[in-house]
């Protein structure tokens, strides 16, 4: 193996009745290679071999992953997973080719995972335990987060000098930089986030990371590569804005503005709005919106008395966001 190339660490693994594994958790993972006396696990005291009333057992694990390489099983896919989260690797530098087949899908609750096909009676269960006399168990509901592949990333990664109005929609995997704020309807996908300070109001969908001082507005979206089967992964620049309820099937290079409801796909004619061509009487140039893709200093618009869709030159000092909001 790649010595640059080659993470590890120990996780502590949730194991069903049936031995299929439904998360790891990795609180510390290196780079490099594997000491020959490696470290102790920690997990003395978490892990059990003694099933709960989930029909789970919590075991250490320890994983090796060469992150170019096919992922291996599920505790190489959380492992790829944490290095996301924990800003050890930048969306789109690890090989995640196959990972929902790694993954088990699986009730994220309050109590942890459960496995869907034994849930209704482990439910009961686990309530009965806890409402036990003395038990120790937080309390007797037991609540259904997400029915999912990914959890929540906050449940296994808290980064530091983030906000997040709602964890719900940040899954583990996402790169979350500091100084950046997601608002209560932002959402981020695994193997995509921000790369520096950034306001996410919208949509992140996997592989498409948001440069420094970029806005994200309410309600937008930036297509990925998952429903649709594409390999292009768009982005966003730094000290862009796409506005509210706008969306891009294009990147944004740096200093550009998609206005509030407009959505640019790389088909999209786009008009190339020129003074001096106007004044001439001559016609202005038309393109596809892939044409426009990563450049810098744009402005998208629709032009409100013709419908036109164009593209303004701006000047090459892009927003700024406020700084006070993002002191995380």
């Amino acid at each position: 193996m790649s010595e640059s190339r080659t993470a590890w660490g120990w996780g502590l693994a949730s194991i069903d009745e049936f031995g299929q594994t439904l998360d790891v958790w990795y609180p510390n993972l290196q780079w490099g290679p594997v000491p020959a006396d490696k470290p102790r696990h920690g997990f003395d005291s978490l892990a059990s071999d003694v099933p709960d009333a989930r029909g789970v057992t919590r075991k250490p694990v320890f994983t090796v992953s060469n992150v170019d390489e096919e992922i291996a099983d599920t505790a190489d896919a959380y492992l790829r997973l944490h290095l996301l989260s924990l800003r050890m690797a930048q969306p789109n530098t690890l090989n995640l080719d196959g990972i929902f087949a790694k993954l088990a899908n699986v009730v994220w609750t309050n109590y942890g995972p459960f496995n869907p096909a034994t849930f209704n009676d482990r439910k009961a269960d686990v309530m009965a335990a806890a409402s036990k006399p003395g038990s120790l168990l937080p309390c007797v509901n037991v609540e259904v987060l997400s029915v999912d592949k990914f959890p929540r990333m906050v449940d296994y990664v808290v980064p530091s000098g983030v906000r997040i109005g709602n964890a719900d929609r940040i899954r583990l995997g996402a790169y979350v930089s500091e100084g950046t704020t997601v608002m209560h309807e932002g959402f981020i996908n695994f193997n995509a986030g921000t790369l520096g300070v950034a306001m996410v109001e919208g949509r992140i969908s996997q592989g498409v990371v948001v440069g420094n001082n970029s806005d994200v507005g309410g309600g937008a979206s930036i297509m990925g590569t998952l429903s649709g089967g594409g390999k292009l992964r768009n982005s966003i620049g730094e000290h862009s804005l796409l506005g509210a309820n706008a969306g891009i099937g294009i990147s944004l290079g740096d200093n550009c503005v998609v206005e509030a409801g407009l959505y640019v796909t790389a088909g999209t004619k786009v008009t190339i709005y020129d003074k001096e061509k106007i004044a001439a009487g001559q016609p202005l140039q038309v393109v596809k919106g892939a044409e426009l893709s990563g450049k810098n200093n744009i402005l998208f618009i629709r032009n409100s008395v013709t419908g036109t869709i164009e593209a303004r030159s701006r000047a090459k000092t892009g927003i700024e966001l406020n700084s006070d909001l993002h002191k995380n």
